[in-house]
């Protein structure tokens, strides 16, 4: 917190160099505002204010000071919540002015404690505060006696405006605009005036409530507080987008402002950042061109590099074109804007600019379904060369992306990523930290650990902010914090933890709401979170609906979960079709998870149709694409789904040898429906091999019997977990039989009873389960 106060009252020269007021956006001319702060440093001089509460007012200082002019409700509202002492005495202090005469302020800047004049004073000459006060005094003496009665009649209508109601306070305005009209602060008649900082009197543009959705209007915005506006305003869209504006009402203040400088470069800018919140093509590829055409016309670029400037303004343009196009797959008319930034980046001989060109032009063979690995190798090689940093771990990270998708080895891409890792915080990259750390998350899922992406993701979220402006914070609101919290919610869900799921949800709802760019993360991970838990539970009219909303996000899951509706409600044709499309497109994008999983499905509609030898192939291929590319949780439900067709093959010993490879990583790492699954699975495999069946011969093997009721209890408790009646009834029914055969009365009657009332409340016909896992 030291930092604070030294760079708010103690020379800044020692450290930053030669300090310019510019640099601090202040005004050269006294508004009743300014005095209102004057007063507040007025009073934290003369007072005695405790140490947190003087720390949280030198943080607050430098805000309002820079930040549009507030009323004065919310202006002491502001001081209040950091030290409500100071505000009482603010407010008492305008007060006394404002009900006063004249003489009151002046002798209010005669008596102000500054650098200048009094040797107590806290502020350094040359501080942000010194400045200040500096620039309020010089220009407070430099007014002629009809400016100075105009600001005493400006302070004493923004005084009592707090107190009057709005109508009042409006009339009141408009009589003291036409009874002083001929007494304006920035009038000619003070040749003194004249000589003041031109930079600092530029045009006023339009102000309005700049956070939340108060549009109450506040005075006139000046350029440096319009610059800060944007500034702070495209640093929240990049950050915390749900604490910037509304895209409607942050639409609103843009307008006002281009409506009064139509030229303005950078509010072209941020209105581009701000149609692309909301998905607009049109007005997004509209202002993008408008800020690269004013800042051509404002000659910006040329004043220091010349012609150089003018060329570098249009390549740069053209890239920025071509990255708008990629967003919204237009991959034509993005190929077509990268090619020309490549031929003038090309004429120009400028390399970075070509870098970037080739980063993207890497990312657009990509999402076309191109094998870009070629190219993401040269655009690393020559981002090293070059000394970009970005780039070359950028390009890295593309890499472990494509080298997963391909089947590389879990130790080779996280090898990767650690040198990657040493890069960033070298060069404290940290938006690239927090990628890479969602990467790894990603890919530990993909393998199937959830342990260890469990771990990755918890890292991330506890990471304090390297952000200069944001530092200290634990969550900036980037698609990397939105993908770690996904796989979260997925993790708590697997293990049958909804309450915390949704408490997750809740969190991401008011982090990401709906009109955000990363709300359709949360949004599909809820939805398929939601129609798993349907699905397990059989409530098929309930999942029926969710594919719709799936499918809005991500075809290719929508028609997944389609097909498994279908299947559910035993229209396997329909399945059958619908799946061996999803498999042709599968193939096409060379999406491997999908593959795998479409052909358990496929294998399940063969189970239907009692074709368990026709199912052993297609499940045999699954396995060795899944262990082709190391995808540990495909290879153990492959591993089920083959178990299941040994089992009903007549082969229960070679079933239960497969199971037991695959139940180490399910018990580790799987779901609670794997489990539970795994574990009837098993029972029915040792029942089968101890000869409980309805073709038994001979005495059963009473050791794998009693292996078998230990497994069955465990997939009941698995099963209660969630809440899945219909498996729970199956585990029962084997119970009853079970505990029969071992010519215990009891607990068999115990089972049937259990099964008997599950039966009675779902009032469903339990399907062969022999023929599902």
């Amino acid at each position: 917190m030291a930092s604070v106060h030294e760079s708010l009252y103690f020379n800044p020269m020692m450290t930053n160099g030669v300090v310019h007021a510019n640099v601090f956006g202040i005004k050269d001319w006294v508004t009743p505002y300014k005095i209102s702060i004057l007063a507040l440093l007025y009073e934290m001089t003369a007072s005695k204010i405790s140490l947190p509460e003087r720390r949280r007012l030198n943080k607050l200082i430098l805000p309002l000071q820079q930040g549009p002019d507030l009323t004065l409700g919310q202006f002491l509202k502001t001081v209040e919540e950091c030290c409500p002492q100071t505000a009482y005495a603010v407010k008492l202090r305008l007060h006394e002015i404002a009900d006063g005469e004249m003489k009151d302020m002046e002798y209010f800047f005669s008596t102000l404690p500054t650098p200048f004049t009094a040797f107590d004073s806290e502020a350094y000459k040359t501080s942000v505060v010194g400045l200040f006060m500096r620039h309020m005094i010089l220009a407070y003496n430099k007014l002629s006696f009809s400016q100075a009665y105009k600001l005493y009649k400006l302070l004493q209508h923004y005084y009592h405006s707090h107190y009057a109601k709005p109508t009042d306070g409006q009339m009141g305005l408009m009589v003291l605009i036409a009874d002083d009209s001929d007494m304006d602060l920035t009038s000619t008649e003070d040749t003194i005036g004249d000589r003041m900082d031109k930079e600092e009197q530029d045009t006023p543009l339009h102000e309005s409530e700049l956070q939340g959705d108060n549009t109450e209007s506040r005075g006139p915005l000046s350029q440096k507080q319009a610059e800060y506006f944007l500034a702070r305003q495209a640093y929240l869209l990049k950050n915390d987008e749900n604490k910037a504006l509304k895209p409607a009402v942050l639409q609103e203040e843009l307008n006002n402002m281009l409506k009064f400088n139509p030229d303005f470069a950078e509010a072209h800018y941020l209105n581009y950042l701000n149609s692309m919140r909301v998905q607009d093509i049109f007005l997004s590829a509209h202002s993008l061109l408008h800020y690269f055409d004013r800042l051509i016309l404002s000659g910006n670029e040329g004043k220091s590099n010349g012609d150089e400037g003018y060329g570098r303004s249009l390549r740069y343009a053209a890239l920025n074109l071509a990255s708008l196009h990629c967003r919204f797959g237009h991959y034509q008319q993005a190929d077509l804007a990268l090619q020309e930034a490549i031929r003038i980046a090309q004429e120009s001989n400028d390399h970075v600019c070509l870098q970037h060109c080739l980063s993207w032009l890497y990312t657009l063979e990509r999402m076309k379904g191109s094998d870009s690995t070629v190219l993401m190798e040269d655009s690393v090689k020559m981002a090293a060369h070059f000394c970009l940093p970005y780039l070359a771990s950028l390009g890295i990270q593309s890499l472990v992306q494509q080298g997963a998708t391909q089947g590389k080895t879990a130790h080779k891409l996280m090898d990767a990523l650690k040198d990657t890792d040493i890069l960033h915080w070298k060069h404290s990259l940290s938006e690239l930290i927090e990628i890479s750390l969602t990467q790894t998350t990603s890919i530990w899922r993909m393998y199937g650990k959830s342990t260890m992406a469990l771990q990755q993701a918890q890292l991330l979220l506890n990471m304090s902010s390297l952000e200069p402006v944001n530092f200290g914070v634990h969550q900036n609101n980037t698609e990397a914090f939105a993908v770690a919290l996904c796989h979260l919610a997925e993790l708590h869900a697997e293990q049958g933890l909804f309450s915390a799921a949704s408490e997750i949800f809740h969190h991401l709802r008011e982090q990401f709401p709906p009109h955000t760019q990363h709300a359709k993360l949360w949004m599909l991970c809820d939805l398929k979170i939601q129609f798993d838990k349907h699905m397990n539970e059989r409530k098929y009219h309930l999942a029926e609906p969710l594919v719709k909303a799936i499918s809005a996000l991500d075809k290719t899951e929508g028609l997944y979960r389609k097909a498994q509706v279908l299947s559910a409600l035993n229209r396997s044709t329909e399945a059958y079709n619908i799946l061996q499309r999803l498999q042709v497109h599968s193939e096409k994008t060379r999406c491997t998870e999908m593959i795998i999983r479409v052909m358990l499905s496929t294998a399940e509609l063969h189970w239907e149709s009692s074709g368990f030898s026709t199912a052993l192939p297609v499940l045999l291929q699954a396995l060795a694409l899944a262990r082709q590319h190391h995808l540990q949780s495909l290879v153990s439900e492959t591993a089920l789904h083959l178990a299941v067709t040994q089992l009903m093959l007549g082969v229960p010993e070679q079933a239960l040898s497969v199971l037991h490879e695959a139940m180490e990583p399910v018990l580790a790492h799987g779901a609670v429906i794997d489990k539970g699954r795994a574990m009837l699975l098993a029972a029915r495999c040792q029942m089968a091999v101890a000869g409980f069946g309805p073709n038994r011969q001979g005495h059963p093997d009473v050791q794998l019997a009693l292996l078998a009721v230990g497994s069955l209890n465990e997939a009941a408790a698995y099963f209660s977990r969630l809440n899945c009646k219909e498996r729970l009834r199956d585990v029962h029914y084997l119970q009853a039989q079970l505990y029969r055969s071992l010519g215990q009365t009891l607990e068999s009657n115990k089972s049937a009873m259990l099964f008997r009332l599950l039966d009675q409340e779902l009032q469903s016909p339990a399907p062969l389960a022999s023929m599902r896992l």
